[in-house]
């Protein structure tokens, strides 16, 4: 392998950002960081214990009652949405390169992410100067309209897969509609995280609107969640942890917006448009190193189709290009961390006992030392295998066949989880009854995974709870308080009156 790239001026010590300033732990705890293709310690971060959660939401707390942030006007922090917007964009290269020696994506893939980031910072600005709120009048008697209120300060728990692209999809509406943030990044990737500190000062943000805390979920992210002056939980992450966020969040009747884990199919007909449904397939669920919460990781197969697509799926899939993350030509780098890479292994292992190995199956030739796993294919899955029903996170797949739309529709479902799902075949009538039959939240007809950002982002069933995404975002982010005015004679029951029984309908 040619010599592993690090970034220069690459930080050995992460610290917390509360109040404006980067701060240590206040009793010093640290935690150590990993580069994946090594699995060396490259740096230590602060470890956030209930005190600097503590700290944190008490700055936060304090720049909502008594700062100006949620008083401005939406076009001044609209016109700050966009600076952040422009500096995120202008360090496009060195977030890329940080991105990639952080979670072990591949450069390329890590390229966009920037870019992306960005861009829900500019739609959130343009979406709170838009924003208008209803009105409802009855001619002569009443009129009523909605007040939309910031609500206080925001919890973030953000996952370690394209992390600082994810944080922005909480940050942009989030601070966009007046509220005041505790980010909680993930303790695997605490890298790009420390990036928003400084664009967010240089910006324009004042002290206390942004704070950052790093540490392990089982600490800083449990401290967040139980707050008590924490009124919102914003979480993406696995479907446990969220079930543990769910109930501690019950004590003080929190908001919650979840975005959890998948097992999404990837259904394919006879009829389809076989190209391209394979170039989807094989993008679904091996970009990204195949951590990502909407791989198409069940691949569904119309019998006629299924030997065929499975014999050119397997062809490709052995000419992916696994290495380097840093190398422009890798395609599926190393998986983030030594632990995760344990867990997607043993699956592996698994799959040889529950269907046919049809590609990968370990590590990749030559590449002894990291987190590297070729990608693996399995056909002729059944439905009750662990494989099909639990969710790996890393690049397997597995496949089968169905000889029905019925059957496919059942397989299709027959998972806790409802995320996303693809569906292909060139018969319009079936392509929108199948989809409005399968559980997920999202679907994508003869596409691979686009993202329009005005739509609702979310699932069902074990993968989520609520929505964000467009409007929805500020709806969660936002009190919706209703105001009632009468326009004409007030007509109340006269209690303690001789007309008191006079009720005027």
């Amino acid at each position: 392998m040619a010599e592993h790239f690090v970034p220069e001026n690459l930080p050995t010590h992460i610290q917390h950002f509360i109040n404006g300033k980067f701060v240590d732990s206040v009793k010093g705890a640290t935690f150590d960081v990993l580069d994946p293709v090594t699995n060396q310690n490259y740096a230590t971060a602060a470890a956030g214990q209930k005190e600097d959660i503590d700290a944190a939401v008490a700055a936060a707390r304090e720049a909502f009652v008594n700062g100006p942030w949620p008083k401005m006007k939406p076009r001044e922090r609209a016109r700050i949405l966009n600076k952040i917007a422009d500096a995120v964009e202008a360090q496009e290269g060195r977030l890329a390169e940080m991105e990639t020696f952080d979670t072990g994506l591949p450069i390329t893939q890590a390229k966009g992410q920037a870019l992306r980031a960005a861009e829900n910072f500019r739609f959130f600005a343009d979406l709170i100067v838009a924003q208008f709120d209803d009105a409802m009048k009855v001619p002569g008697s009443q009129i009523n309209y909605v007040n939309r209120k910031p609500i206080g300060v925001a919890g973030l728990i953000t996952p370690w897969n394209t992390p600082f692209m994810l944080e922005s999809w909480k940050l942009a509406p989030a601070l966009a509609t007046g509220n005041t943030v505790v980010l909680k990044p993930a303790e695997f990737t605490p890298l790009s995280a420390s990036l928003w500190a400084d664009i967010f000062t240089e910006a324009g943000v004042p002290a206390g609107v942004f704070n950052l805390v790093n540490g392990l979920g089982e600490e800083a992210g449990d401290a967040l969640v139980k707050h008590p002056d924490v009124p919102l939980i914003s979480f993406t992450g696995e479907t446990t942890t969220g079930k543990t966020i769910f109930r501690n969040a019950a004590e003080n009747l929190k908001g919650m917006s979840m975005e959890l884990g998948g097992k999404s199919p990837c259904v394919i007909f006879a009829d389809a448009d076989l190209d391209a449904a394979l170039d989807s397939a094989l993008f679904g669920v091996f970009s990204l190193n195949g951590e990502r919460c909407t791989a198409g990781s069940r691949i569904l197969v119309e019998r006629p189709v299924y030997d065929q697509f499975c014999e050119r799926f397997a062809a490709r899939a052995k000419t992916i290009v696994v290495g380097d993350p840093h190398d422009p030509k890798t395609q599926v780098g190393a998986l983030v961390h030594p632990e995760h890479f344990k867990k997607v292994a043993s699956y592996v292992e698994i799959g040889k006992t529950e269907g046919r190995l049809l590609a990968g199956g370990g590590r990749p030739e030559g590449l002894e030392e990291g987190n590297y796993i070729a990608p693996t294919v399995f056909a002729d899955v059944k439905p009750d295998a662990r494989i099909f029903q639990e969710e790996i996170f890393g690049p397997v797949v597995a496949i089968t066949p169905f000889d029905t739309e019925a059957e496919a529709l059942e397989l299709a479902n027959n998972t806790k989880y409802g995320l996303a799902a693809y569906i292909w075949t060139q018969d319009l009538t079936r392509a929108h009854n199948f989809a409005q039959n399968t559980e997920a939240g999202m679907v994508w007809l003869n596409s691979h995974n686009v993202r329009d950002l005005r739509t609702p982002f979310g699932g069902v069933k074990s993968s989520g709870l609520g929505h964000e995404g467009g409007y929805r975002s500020i709806d969660f982010y936002t009190d919706q308080q209703a105001v009632h005015i009468t326009l004409g004679k007030v007509h109340t029951p006269k209690f303690g009156t001789d007309d008191a029984a006079k009720v005027d309908g």
